[in-house]
């Protein structure tokens, strides 16, 4: 039987990567993507790529798949196996010509979800241009009918991954011993923290660092509270400096001090961005709409300044490859990009933590915490998603702007509409990932905190009482 074109998930090709469900991204899907990558690859004249996996069991198989078919257009492929995203990053750059290479991986996303990103020419891909390689999968899909026949338990030839942890260790200098607990949250990035901060001279104590595909705790999402108990119990119990949470492919970076207090986002970038500034006046802070504008407010204390962009590493990453003025950009789901002539110019977890470490080693006798009393917790929300499941993202985002009509705050629609109060502020946009509104508050106190989300509430409240309800219990 032919296939119909409602048998391909477009939805899937998202705003800076491909992800979804299992029963979306299947086989014969991910083999489509995989002969579109070729086109593409070839278009552009790309004969070799690096090729990894994240922990989740399909992976493997997946990239046997992708080696096939890439192999049979020509195009050399390197197996890292069961890697990291920031080591695919770096073995793309160290490995091929045109610093290439291709991830399977759902990041944070529970054991049901998958995904692919990937690196052309050092540069993540635009939304444009995965909605051409959506176009020329769905074009595949629809004139191949049957999958390649190929040897899954071929043996591979795995690099070692020792080039990427001297990089690493040749760049931070612990001007003292830490004592740190790293939770690899089951995912990939676990074994490179463990070896690279035994290296250092660290006393480490690690949980979940071994991969697995299963996830058995919880998804690998270091940025929900309720994730991190294991960690802060274990930060507590052996009186550790710190603890570091790594998400499933290890480009998000959660931190936890020594009185086991999770360190927000917000305030992480504070710090980085009094590090970068320090060593680099007059140069530039980035973050994405969801940050708190104390970050833009820090910049300037140091001489600096600041720009907001749209929410997405790829947006971040390739902002930061054109500008070098710009020294440090971060986003509040936990990506950090060092853009100061130290790192590799991508956001990766771990570079992150022992960038933070080497800054608190060189204040003398200086708990974790006192990094940050500058910046004091505020109150806000997570990230909180919003299902629309009566209408669209859109739709509603252009109900709100033509209902609301405070003139007090400063409205900014670089991604969605972000509305800056005096002291504190709401953001509600369309999620990159999902089939949701995501919405986000932060305020000076609760007081505040309570009247921004009314604010956003009310506005929908007529016509749409269940989002309405959600927004105010966002937490």
């Amino acid at each position: 039987m032919r296939l119909t074109q409602p048998d391909f998930p477009t939805h899937i090709f998202r705003a800076y990567d491909i992800r979804g469900r299992l029963s979306d991204l299947r086989l014969s899907v991910v083999v489509a993507i995989a002969r579109a990558f070729a086109i593409q690859l070839k278009q552009q004249q790309i004969d070799h790529i690096v090729l990894g996996y994240d922990a989740r069991h399909d992976g493997k198989t997946y990239a046997v798949y992708i080696e096939h078919i890439l192999t049979q257009a020509s195009i050399k492929v390197t197996q890292l196996g069961c890697c990291s995203t920031p080591y695919m990053y770096f073995m793309a750059q160290q490995s091929t010509k045109m610093c290439s290479g291709i991830m399977l991986t759902a990041s944070h996303n529970p054991k049901t979800d998958h995904g692919i990103k990937w690196l052309i020419n050092k540069s993540p891909p635009t939304p444009t241009e995965i909605q051409h390689i959506a176009q020329l999968a769905k074009q595949q899909y629809l004139n191949h009918q049957s999958l390649p026949t190929v040897q899954l338990d071929r043996p591979v030839e795995i690099p070692s991954a020792q080039t990427y942890l001297d990089q690493l260790q040749g760049d931070i200098h612990l001007q003292r011993t830490l004592t740190v607990v790293v939770d690899g949250m089951h995912g990939a990035a676990g074994p490179y923290a463990t070896a690279i901060l035994h290296s250092l001279g660290c006393q480490v104590i690690t949980l979940r660092c071994e991969a697995n595909g299963d996830f058995p705790d919880h998804a690998p999402d270091p940025s929900k509270k309720q994730h991190l108990q294991q960690l802060c119990d274990a930060v507590k119990k052996h009186h550790a400096d710190l603890g570091l949470a790594l998400d499933g492919d290890g480009d998000r970076l959660v931190v936890i001090d020594e009185n086991a207090t999770m360190i927000s986002p917000d305030q992480l970038m504070c710090v980085f961005a009094e590090m970068c500034l320090k060593q680099h006046p007059q140069h530039e802070i980035v973050f994405d709409v969801k940050c708190a504008n104390v970050i833009e407010h820090v910049a300037h204390h140091y001489g600096g300044t600041a720009t907001m962009l749209r929410t997405g590493s790829t947006f971040l990453r390739r902002y930061l490859a054109g500008n070098k003025h710009a020294v440090f950009g971060g986003e509040y789901a936990g990506h950090y990009v060092f853009n100061d002539g130290r790192g590799l110019g991508y956001d990766d977890g771990l570079y992150a933590g022992l960038r933070l470490m080497e800054y608190l080693t060189q204040q003398p006798d200086h708990a974790l915490s006192a990094l940050f009393l500058d910046y004091p917790q505020r109150c806000f929300t997570e990230d909180t998603y919003i299902a629309t499941t009566d209408t669209t993202a859109i739709k509603l985002l252009e109900l709100f702007k033509r209902r609301y009509n405070n003139t007090e705050a400063k409205l900014t629609e670089i991604d969605g509409i972000r509305l800056d109060f005096k002291q504190g502020f709401g953001v509600i946009r369309a999620s990159n990932t999902g089939e949701f509104l995501t919405v986000r508050f932060d305020a000076i106190n609760h007081a505040v905190l309570k009247d921004i989300k009314i604010a956003f509430s009310t506005v929908f409240l007529p016509e749409h009482p269940s989002i309405s309800t959600q927004i105010l219990n966002a937490h």
